[in-house]
Parts: structure tokens; sequence; C-alpha cells
């Protein structure tokens, strides 16, 4: 699978018709934020903060050529994709021959339609500059949600400066993506990346880990090791979980950060080392400073800068676009959709577990999806409290991604050739499209049709056993849930007390 960098920004001309919330939902959920346009000036201007351009082709060239046009005196490449009506199919062949590099039908807005095309290529380069700084391979990252790309742009503000980094955030929340981040944009991205996890290894090893050890300098030192320092000389150390650290080896860090060198365990001359330092922690250290559990002064030393990673229930914009990720990652055989019902789901989970906990749903998913095609029968949360996921027949919100219109996505795709003639016959045959109804917030419309839905089992049935196997949950959930519907919605006894 190819790799790519932070999310993907597309120019989109089309004068015939306007771009819908539901549409801008679908390319959110395929790997494209939009930026609407109007006329070929607006491209101009843009040009170089581009990483597509989608340009609808009536019956004429005569845009795209002017695009590519645009593109040559200013002498950067995007990618282009034609959007042609589908009674055009020799306009569609013509623009791939002239350098579109894909081409679709104007009506289709399907994701699988949009996984097919949205594969990044390079990114766009001034040719005299091409040979001289070659792209450094970055892993796939999403950074969606407003706060995300607030973040992100810190970080990549942060990468640029000699400093030392403290990223904050709660168990799962990407701490260690954010980390590759800084790396990647930092002048180090051709140095190496070492990560120790200080939570994982007894004191005694994390010691010889981090700084080494000479021939005979214990028993069964065979010979020379070199520690993670020496290992991320010219890079980045990554040191997560970093207040788990026993504190005789952070007095050991901190002279090492202030000195710029380390002497093994059995040497005598010290080794200097030339590392960026990233620390990561899901503790408060501020108050284990105050319980004798961190030490100030090296607290100050990695804080330069902190960095704090919000959980995923605080950044619901990355939600869909890292499940599209996900599904990219863990069904490379098979292109897989999700049901407008189980977004609505996945957005209105809390996710305590924050992506980690996404990517096992993920995968589960992918696993008891027999035909590709997501629905809510298949997500299984490990909040054992939210019982069964739905029947496929009930209903669940739909929801407007209106949020996800600005938002810069990253495709996780991988990357197809040029299409023949008769690809473009099958390319243009119609398929569903997905629908969306606007509602009002989720968490709401989600609660509240869960109550109806609770209401009227327990009216339609004898006994709660009865009404907890038509909902398909335990009567254990089905009680958890009457007692939280009694407190926020006062239900009335006689439904409590059946």
């Amino acid at each position: 699978m190819s790799s790519f960098n932070i999310a993907q920004h597309a120019l989109w001309l089309d004068p015939v018709q306007a771009l819908a919330a539901p549409e801008h939902a679908q390319l959110a959920l395929a790997g494209m934020s939009v930026h609407r346009l109007h006329t070929l000036e607006d491209i101009q201007k843009q040009l170089t903060d581009a990483d597509w351009i989608v340009v609808r082709l009536d019956n004429s060239l005569e845009r795209l050529q002017a695009v590519l046009a645009l593109q040559q005196q200013a002498q950067i490449t995007v990618p282009v994709i034609c959007r042609v009506e589908r009674q055009h199919l020799s306009l569609a062949v013509q623009a791939m021959r002239m350098g579109a590099y894909h081409v679709m039908a104007a009506d289709e807005w399907t994701v699988p339609a949009w996984q097919a095309a949205l594969h990044k290529p390079d990114q766009k380069t001034n040719a005299s500059q091409a040979a001289a700084h070659p792209p450094v391979p970055q892993r796939s990252v999403v950074y969606v949600d407003p706060a995300s790309r607030h973040l992100l742009a810190l970080a990549q503000r942060v990468a640029k400066a000699q400093v030392t980094a403290l990223i904050e955030g709660p168990t799962g929340a990407g701490k260690e993506v954010l980390a590759r981040v800084l790396h990647e944009s930092s002048n180090r991205a051709k140095g190496p990346f070492v990560g120790l996890n200080c939570a994982a290894l007894p004191e005694q090893l994390i010691d010889d880990m981090l700084f080494g050890h000479e021939k005979g300098a214990f028993t069964g030192a065979h010979k020379d090791f070199k520690g993670l320092f020496e290992q991320a000389h010219g890079g980045t150390l990554f040191l997560d979980e970093i207040g788990e650290m026993p504190m005789h080896l952070q007095a050991k860090l901190l002279r090492v950060l202030q000195e710029r060198q380390l002497t093994r365990l059995g040497a005598e001359r010290p080794v200097s080392v030339d590392v960026r330092v990233v620390a990561a922690t899901n503790k408060d250290l501020r108050q284990a400073i105050g319980t004798r559990e961190f030490r100030e002064d090296l607290y100050f030393r990695i804080s330069t800068f902190k960095l704090r990673v919000p959980a995923l229930r605080d950044r619901p914009g990355d939600i869909l676009p890292l499940v599209a990720q996900l599904l990219a990652r863990h069904a490379k055989d098979s292109v897989f959709t999700v049901s407008a019902d189980a977004q609505a789901l996945l957005l209105s989970y809390p996710w305590p577990g924050n992506v980690r906990e996404l990517e096992n749903v993920v995968q589960r998913a992918v696993v008891l999806s027999p035909d590709a095609q997501i629905d809510v029968m298949h997500l299984m949360f490990d909040d054992t409290l939210m019982g069964p996921a739905p029947a496929p027949h009930q209903h669940i919100a739909k929801v407007e991604m209106e949020s996800l219109s600005s938002a810069r996505v990253e495709s996780p795709y991988e990357m197809h050739g040029p299409l023949c003639e008769e690809e473009f016959s099958a390319l243009f045959q119609s398929s569903a499209n997905g629908n969306f109804a606007a509602v009002g917030h989720l968490q709401t419309a989600v609660k509240s049709n869960e109550h109806q839905l609770i209401m009227a089992a327990i009216q339609n049935t004898e006994s709660r056993i009865e009404a907890a196997r038509q909902l398909g949950i335990s009567p254990r959930t089905l009680r958890y849930k009457l007692a939280k519907l009694k407190v926020g919605n006062d239900m009335p006894a006689m439904a409590l007390a059946r």
C-alpha cells in the first residue's frame, strides 16, 4: 500500500451544479475535502495549496485545457480529476489522453468510486526542485476535525524548531502518531525514529536500553551494545509513558539532555549524541511532581513545547476518515462501504478506548461482514453496557456531516493505473447513492430514538425479558437503560413496573 502525507485538499470547479452537504460527506469518507470555486481565476489564486483539482466537463475539453495551461504557467503539477456526463464517453477518453489523472461520471457519488479515484500520487513539485529534494516517505495519518487540524498545524511548526516536546493525551488517542509527524516534518526526517515504552520494561532493562553497555560490563555482556540514544543519533527518540520512568533514571536522562553526552555502562569515556527527544504521557506530570513521582527539573526540560491529543470523542470529524483508513489497512483485498446507519452509530459512540478501540471495532466488522457492506449489525463495541447493535431494520438517526466539508482529509487508498476505453464503460455504470437525512444534534437524536424503541418494546411485550429479547440486548442492559431513562425522561411508573 502506498504511503501518504497529511490530509488532501481539492479545488472543485463545477459551474453547473452546486455541491450539497450529503456529497460533502461522501467525499470526506472517501478521503477528500473540498473548496468550491466558480472561475478559473479562483483556481489560479489557490493552485499552490491544492492536492487535487476536480473539473466538470460539459461537452468540451475547454476547462481541462485551461487548468493544464495554468499549471504549466506556474510550473506546478496538480493531478486533475474530470467529471463527465455518462453520455460523453469519448470525451472521457480524450481527457485521459490530454493528461487528466482520473475520469469519472459526473453523478457518481458512491464511496467505492472515489476510493478508485483518490489514490494520492507524488505531491505537486516544482520541476527544478524535485531531483534535489526527494520526498521523505511519511506514515498515513488522519487529522480532519478542526481540533485535529489545529493540533497538526501547531505540531508542524514545532517540528521545525530544535526543541523537546511533550505530548499529552489519553491512552490510545494517537500520541505516537503525532510524535512521528513531528519527526517526519522536521529536518531529521531522514534520520531514525526510535521509540521506547517506559512502562513496558523493568527499570534495569530501561537503563541498558537507553544508554547501552560495554563488553564485559556485567555477566552476559558478551559484546558492546549501543543504547537507543545512540541508535537514534541524527533522528528522534520517542519516550512513551515517560511518567512511569523510575526516579534514578530520570536524573540520568536529565543529564544526557543537558550535556548531549552519555556514558555507557562499563565505559570510561562519554559519547556525544545528537538526538531530539519527544516524550509522551497519559498522566498529569504536574500532579506527579507534587507526589514526588516525577522530577520537576526534568519536566521543564522535556516540556519546552506541550501538545495535547484530544480524546476521539472530542474530535468526531476524525471518526469516519479513520474508519476509511482502517478499512483500507485491514481489508486490502476488498473495497468496503459503510451504511449511513452504521456511520451514525459510529459517530454517536463515546469511544472510551479512543482510536485503538475504533480499530478493534473495524476489524470485527471486516470479519463479520460477508459482502463488504458494513451495517449496524456488524458493529461490536467494547462497552458491554451498550449491548449488541440494533437490528438492521431498526432506524438509526442519519447525520448530515457538514462539519467535514472544510476538512482536509487524508486518502488511504491504493493506486490504480490509467483506464482503457472498455473500463470507462464499466466505470460509468449506475450505482445506488447513499441517502442522508438532515437531523438535529446526533446524540440527542440517537437517545430519543433509543427511548422510543425501548418504550415500544415494553408496551408490546408481557415482560422485560421478552422486551430485552426483542431489542437484542440482555435483561441486565435493559435494566441499566431503564434506570437512565427514568432519571432523564421521567418514564411512567407503569412502564417501569412491567
